[in-house]
């Protein structure tokens, strides 16, 4: 048994908004004691020293694309359907390499900024490969973070999942998008089975899951699928569901009813499910969640980013919904900072309406980053600092300018931490993070080849965006039409007809 003893450190009380002197004690990876300053600690315990840092819960990243850290910063007014027809030019041509290097990317940015778990749903076209997967938790791995991986899948493309859009091509590009369509159904539970049955890493680190992507974009053949996938292999399953108004819209015209009610007649819905965005829930669908144990993965940035509307992130709550935050990808909210996501998702809280009593408070935020987050993932024994969990802890710096006066712990780990402050990170009691620098990594090695990736994959993608520059105009103005049709709720922060 290998024990250590942190010391001298102020462990925030997220609750109690306090953050008194506090010694913790780690035997292989697990918290076994949390006390006063100078209590006892085994003989040899290595000793860390955390005079002048404030120590919280590593924070968890309920969903994100690790595929999309090579994308970041190329797009700027998209909406999330802008965004799924501009896929295959920003994550297209991919080698097995780039799938790694892309993971990379976003893992050292998360690590570094104080995310020591997330749940990422990564993209392979045509299909899932079990090397591909392998691929994204190897990345995870050599980090030194916790991930679950699933595979993002589909068996109909975005054109033909939006009642209407494929008609509203001409044929030259109907021609074109027709090339885009995903492997048969068939293929890929085959890929996802070979990957699930054959998954290389402990369990306690790097997991598996299943993502059909949006329940439109899925067969039921397909859904049913992957939720008997799941339930054979005890992996949870993870959905874009109701992100944008387009896809509300869309199933009333093809299903009547909404995607959760689809799902939840589909048997999907359970205490392992877990909604990305849910932005156009209503209380029904938010009922059906909550009543078999669902989750929200709350993703302000890329919600705002991509004009998708505004989570009713405290009715959820108060309806009994569990409620993780997430960053969502690089190639659409930028970057992979759970500060700003926390940030962010209080502030858009207070635009919804001037009851401030029923705006997120600072404790409800990061508890949804740590706890509800850990919920969301399957994972029991993260997002606390308690007696019994693993070791996941971010030291930040009461040095830093962010901290400069301390005032509130709470208030300022939401309000005013930017991950400029985060010193060291660990991970089941290892440093990943020491002096604000990877340890298992280099990060100039991965500016290097990701440098190189870009430039290579500049060039290789440029048919594809050749085909996007054709297609945004008419994406651009069919799908918002379909958001400007009347719907039972309201979740865009203007009016329906903004000046």
């Amino acid at each position: 048994m290998t024990y250590t003893i942190i010391r001298n450190g102020r462990l925030v009380d997220a609750a109690a908004h306090r953050a008194d002197p506090t010694d913790i004690l780690i035997e292989d990876g697990t918290i076994v004691a949390v006390g006063a300053p100078g209590m006892d600690a085994p003989e040899g315990a290595t000793a860390i020293d955390a005079t002048a840092r404030l120590m919280h819960p590593g924070l968890i990243n309920a969903h994100t694309h690790g595929h999309g850290g090579l994308a970041k910063g190329m797009g700027d007014r998209w909406t999330l359907e802008l965004l799924l027809a501009a896929g295959p030019w920003t994550n297209g041509a991919r080698t097995l390499e780039d799938k790694y290097l892309a993971t990379a990317i976003g893992a050292a940015e998360m690590v570094l900024k104080g995310v020591t778990a997330c749940y990422d749903l990564s993209y392979e076209f045509p299909a899932p490969t079990r090397e591909g997967m392998e691929a994204v938790g190897r990345a995870y791995a050599d980090v030194g973070m916790r991930a679950v991986v699933a595979p993002m899948v589909a068996d109909r493309s975005f054109y033909d999942a939006i009642p209407g859009l494929m008609e509203a091509l001409p044929d030259s590009l109907r021609k074109e998008v027709a090339k885009l369509r995903l492997a048969p159904f068939e293929t890929s539970l085959a890929n996802m089975r070979d990957m699930l049955h054959h998954w290389p890493f402990d369990r306690d680190r790097i997991r598996p899951a299943v993502a059909p992507t949006i329940p439109m974009h899925c067969t039921d053949a397909f859904l049913t699928g992957c939720r008997d996938l799941a339930r054979e292999y005890g992996v949870p399953i993870h959905s874009h569901v109701s992100e944008s108004k387009v896809q509300a819209v869309a199933a009333l015209k093809v299903w009547g009813h909404s995607p959760t009610a689809h799902l939840d007649a589909l048997g999907l819905l359970g205490p392992d499910f877990t909604v990305a965005h849910g932005v156009w829930l209503d209380d029904d669908d938010m009922r059906r969640l909550a009543d078999q144990g669902g989750s929200i993965a709350h993703n302000p940035g890329s919600n705002m980013r991509l004009g998708s509307g505004i989570l009713a992130a405290r009715r959820a709550l108060e309806i009994g919904v569990n409620l993780g935050i997430g960053t969502d990808s690089s190639s659409c909210s930028d970057n992979q900072n759970m500060y700003e996501a926390m940030r962010l998702a209080s502030f858009v809280s207070k635009v919804r309406g001037p009851d401030w009593q029923r705006w997120l408070k600072t404790d409800e935020v990061l508890s949804a980053a740590t706890e509800g987050s850990a919920r969301a993932l399957g994972f029991e024994k993260i997002g606390r600092i308690a007696e019994g969990y693993k070791a996941d802890i971010v030291f930040l710096d009461l040095g830093s300018i962010n901290w400069i006066p301390f005032n509130d712990p709470t208030n300022q780990i939401v309000h005013t931490e930017d991950g400029t402050g985060v010193d060291k990170v660990m991970v089941d009691g290892r440093m990943v993070v020491e002096n604000g620098r990877l340890v298992a990594v280099d990060l100039g090695r991965i500016a290097i080849d990701a440098e190189a990736a870009r430039a290579r994959l500049e060039a290789s993608s440029a048919p594809m965006k050749a085909l996007y520059d054709q297609l945004e105009g008419i994406v651009g103005t069919f799908c918002p039409g379909m958001a400007h049709q009347p719907h039972h709720i309201h979740r865009y922060g203007a009016c329906h007809h903004p000046d």
